[in-house]
């Protein structure tokens, strides 16, 4: 209320037909620190002011990215495409019968060979863990990654793998190219530094996006959509509350003017008395904060306090809005409000499946898709992040076993699927692919005989 009725008041200082300010009120906003525009919306502005400046924008992201680099990667080769399918169709796998039935749809989905990266590192400065931390990054703060593939030059096969930067990267179209075509609008795509510019060719570089539906004729759809955009006035805000408590210890909490109590300051008193209250700011000493006047001084406060205005009220705000667009828990930034174990652990798991792997799964098909066919033995190959191993998604080692020795003792499942679901190798003996039931430990066909023979009236 404090900040909208001021900004109301500045207002009436606008002079709207010469478009300008006059100088008390051009003084008296610089004074306040309130902006006079908001950010520009841009990659520039969200590295810059967000996630380069924003303690909250930095941390969520950083959290994105290097969780993101801790979770394995597999390469294997495809042996049923429809149990595939059906295993990229099971999305929640926080339930232990979820999570069993697709750990026994990637067993029958993939080959046991597993195969290495073709390229051991992407470049001689980075490794792939750098690779895709900067993808998270890039993705959750811009909503683009550009990744430039080196080539020979007598072959296709990559040399080396570098990610550029998406702040500085443009796109350029074909010339009366149509963006609703049948083939890429895109011509090339420059990296803009100052000055500087480089040219990339459109099929040396892989460019991954997240959705954009700001549609333009112009090819503006053909970037991706940063949700920092979303957030922008947060972040905004959040920096300025920032900054003004730093003002305000700066300044000890004052702000106002000093007059005189009854008669008027002369200019000369008023520039003498500026001077010193500088003098003591730069005096360190003890003695140095003590001054003297030779007339009554009153002062008028023109400033909210910090009590007043609340500004960690806002910045909570504002952190909850930044996670929101994020797809983050604010629990999890060592907040004290609800942050609870159990919360927490259930926060790690949310963010886990519902934020980072679904980002990694574009990375996943790009690789797949794009990437991976460029070596020669890898056609066929998919390239798979796995979250199952992680600590956050370990159900209880109870719960599992119990539904899995109800699936085995019904005749669900056999004994090599229940070693499969609990991440152990599957055996040789052929007697192991046998479905049974109960403890028997008989064939499934045998056990039904006798159900049959069991239920048949006796003859005398």
């Amino acid at each position: 209320m404090v900040r909208e009725s001021l900004r109301r008041t500045l207002a009436n200082f606008i002079d709207p037909s010469l478009k300008t300010y006059n100088k008390f009120a051009q003084a008296f906003y610089g004074l306040t620190g309130i902006p006079l525009q908001l950010y520009q919306v841009g990659s520039e502005t969200y590295i810059d002011k967000g996630y380069l400046y924003n303690p909250v924008v930095f941390s969520v992201i950083k959290a994105i990215s290097e969780k993101s680099k801790s979770i394995p990667y597999t390469i294997k080769k495809v042996k049923d495409a429809n149990a595939l399918k059906m295993m990229y169709n099971i999305k929640d796998i926080t339930k232990p019968q979820l999570q069993i039935k697709r750990g026994l749809l990637q067993t029958k989905a993939f080959e046991e060979k597993l195969f290495e990266m073709p390229m051991e590192r992407p470049n001689p400065l980075q490794s792939w863990a750098d690779v895709i931390a900067l993808y998270q990054t890039f993705i959750f703060a811009t909503g683009n990654f550009y990744m430039y593939i080196l080539k020979g030059d007598f072959d296709s096969i990559p040399l080396q793998v570098y990610v550029l930067p998406a702040h500085m990267m443009q796109i350029v179209l074909k010339e009366g190219s149509n963006v609703m075509g049948m083939e890429s609008p895109i011509d090339h795509y420059v990296l803009t530094e100052g000055q500087k510019y480089i040219e990339f060719k459109a099929e040396e570089v892989i460019h991954l996006k997240e959705p954009n539906p700001d549609y333009g004729m112009n090819g503006e759809h053909l970037y991706g959509l940063s949700r920092l955009r979303a957030a922008l006035r947060n972040i905004q805000s959040s920096n300025e509350a920032i900054d003004n408590n730093n003002r305000t210890l700066l300044n000890s909490g004052a702000f106002g003017f000093i007059t005189g109590k009854g008669v008027p300051l002369s200019p000369e008193q008023a520039d003498a008395m500026k001077s010193r209250l500088q003098e003591m700011r730069a005096d360190k000493s003890a003695l140095g904060q003590i001054s003297g006047a030779s007339a009554e001084l009153n002062f008028t406060r023109i400033s909210a306090t910090t009590d007043e205005l609340k500004p960690f009220d806002y910045l909570m705000f504002d952190e909850k809005q930044i996670c929101n667009v994020l797809g983050w828990d604010n629990k999890l930034l060592n907040n004290d409000q609800g942050a609870k174990y159990d919360n927490i652990e259930n926060a790690e798991r949310r963010v886990l499946v519902n934020t980072i792997m679904p980002s990694l799964k574009s990375w996943d098909d790009m690789m797949t898709q794009v990437f991976l066919p460029m070596f020669k033995g890898y056609d066929g190959t998919v390239y798979e992040h796995d979250i199952s191993e992680l600590p956050e998604m370990q159900i209880d080692m109870g719960t599992m076993v119990g539904w899995l020795t109800i699936a085995r003792s019904d005749g669900a499942i056999n004994l090599n699927e229940y070693r499969s679901a609990l991440r152990y190798p599957t055996s040789d003996d052929p007697n192991m692919d046998i479905h049974t039931v109960k403890d028997d430990i008989i064939p499934l066909s045998e056990a039904l005989m006798q159900d049959f023979n069991r239920n048949e009236p006796t003859q005398i």
